[in-house]
């Protein structure tokens, strides 16, 4: 059962959740735990069969659930987004910023210019643009709540992410910023960060259809990075992911650490954060044999 220690505005049920990046992972998961705590649910994503398979699970439950193609990244898109959820519903109670991809994996010297462009746009942008367009309907609600999905390289910086890690920072700053600024203006609107650590999704083997499909180069090393977060570092099930952020949502706590490895990583940065940097790329070589 969970533990609800914020207000019960906190609570999912009756309210109106959105969720991008639905069709799979994270999101898909967060949808599922949030039905089963009584809300209804506005879902999105680019992946059109991953999105009618969550939203025909949903609607399987007895959820009311409207969902639709959205890609984050268009600032006009999810603003017309918005507003169609909003007469769908009557009004929106919390947003799950949780859309995103995969970093390049390349060093900051071998700078790929496309993936930068993609990670920043979805990563980044895509929180940006959701966070303001329901803004208003968040703070109409009387109990709205933000939540943005940074990352353990929200917290951490590591090797061939800075692209990935640039966007999860930015997200931290700008969720944190916009917490401020709903405190000074008075608003209703909670906002919360998260800090997943390795959760078992898709998202470093789509980075690399993604490449694929698109004609570029990808090497062995690429492949041996995939596999090795896939058998080693992603590991919490993306269910379990869920059920802590909704219970940190329904707590009402600012932050939400998910995962040993993302706690961990929190403390190093804190006591150490001259020193991490070497012990990051000391545990890259371990694990991926970097020169």
């Amino acid at each position: 059962m969970s533990r609800v220690r914020g207000r019960a505005a906190d609570r999912a049920v009756d309210k109106v959740a959105v969720i991008t990046g639905a069709g799979s992972g994270i999101g898909r998961q967060l949808a599922f735990a949030l039905a089963r705590r009584g809300a209804r649910l506005a879902v999105s994503d680019v992946n059109d069969p991953g999105l009618a398979e969550t939203a025909d699970r949903l609607r399987a439950l007895g959820v009311d659930a409207h969902a639709a193609r959205l890609d984050v990244s268009d600032r006009a898109a999810v603003r017309a987004y918005a507003t169609r959820v909003a007469e769908h519903f009557g009004v929106v109670h919390q947003i799950y910023c949780n859309a995103g991809v995969a970093g390049g994996g390349r060093s900051v010297l071998d700078a790929d210019w496309a993936a930068y462009d993609r990670t920043l746009a979805v990563n980044l942008f895509g929180v940006i643009h959701t966070a303001t367009a329901f803004l208003p309907h968040l703070i109409a609600s009387g109990a709205g709540h933000v939540v943005t999905i940074s990352s353990l390289n929200g917290i951490m910086g590591q090797p061939a992410l800075s692209d990935y890690c640039a966007a999860k920072f930015a997200v931290r700053g700008f969720t944190e910023t916009l917490r401020a600024e709903m405190a000074l203006a008075g608003h209703p609107v909670r906002v919360t960060v998260v800090h997943p650590g390795g959760v078992r999704t898709n998202i470093a083997s789509a980075a690399l259809d993604h490449a694929e499909r698109h004609g570029t180069a990808v090497t062995e090393e690429a492949r041996r990075r995939v596999r090795t977060y896939n058998e080693r570092l992603l590991r919490m099930p993306a269910e379990r992911a869920a059920r802590v952020i909704v219970d940190g949502v329904e707590e009402g706590r600012p932050r939400v650490l998910v995962g040993a490895d993302a706690r961990i990583a929190d403390l190093l940065v804190r006591l150490a954060p001259s020193l991490y940097p070497a012990l990051i790329a000391r545990l890259e070589r371990r694990l991926f044999g970097t020169s």
